[in-house]
Formats: C-alpha cells, sequence, structure tokens
C-alpha cells in the first residue's frame, strides 16, 4: 500500500467508526436536546438485554458438557458455581469473569 491508500484506509476507519458511536444517540433520541432520555422503547431493551445475554453466554458455555465421560464436566460446573458465588458476594462483574476463568484453568490444568 501506498502512503495516499494508508492515509485513506485509515481516513475511512476513523469515520466509520464516529459514525457508529453518534448515529444511535440521533437515532434514538426525540432530537430536541442532544441529553433527551431515550424512548422507552430502548430503556425496555436496556432492562431486558443485559440478562437475556448472560442467559445465552451461560448456555453457550455449558453446551459441550458430556456427562457420560471423562470428569463429566465437573471444572466447568466448579467454576460456574464459584462465579455465580463471587457474583452474589460481591457484585462485581469483573471480579466474578476474573476468579470463574482463573479458577476453571486452575481445575482442568491441575486438578482434573
Amino acid at each position: 500500500m501506498t502512503i495516499v491508500q494508508q492515509v485513506i484506509t485509515i481516513a475511512i476507519a476513523a469515520v466509520t467508526n464516529f459514525i457508529t458511536r453518534c448515529l444511535p444517540f440521533k437515532l434514538f433520541t426525540s432530537g430536541k436536546d442532544d441529553r433527551d432520555e431515550p424512548s422507552p422503547f430502548i430503556k425496555g431493551l436496556g432492562a431486558f438485554l443485559p440478562p437475556a445475554i448472560m442467559g445465552m453466554l451461560v448456555v453457550y458455555c455449558y453446551r459441550n458438557i458430556n456427562l457420560l465421560s471423562g470428569d463429566h464436566g465437573l471444572p466447568d460446573l466448579i467454576a460456574g458455581l464459584i462465579t455465580v458465588v463471587i457474583q452474589l458476594w460481591r457484585r462485581s462483574m469483573f471480579l466474578s469473569l476474573i476468579v470463574g476463568t482463573v479458577s476453571y484453568i486452575v481445575l482442568v490444568n491441575f486438578i482434573f
């Protein structure tokens, strides 16, 4: 790529990124003021989607567990239980994800 092509590519990526960041705010507010509240539909999605996405991730994580072979999915289930306990105890998604991931890695590599 020449320098001109590189600059054009970077400019297109920057403009596209900017548009995707700003467009939702323009589409989902009433337009009277930039600090308007989003519509009730968008607020409803904001309340509904996070738990739905977490449920989908749980199903995705446990979809390949075979209870009839090997360790019967014990590392997965133990790490999931640890993640839930940490989340209920500390109410920190970052901490629960990190502790759950590290516990799964330790269980798979050193215990099972």
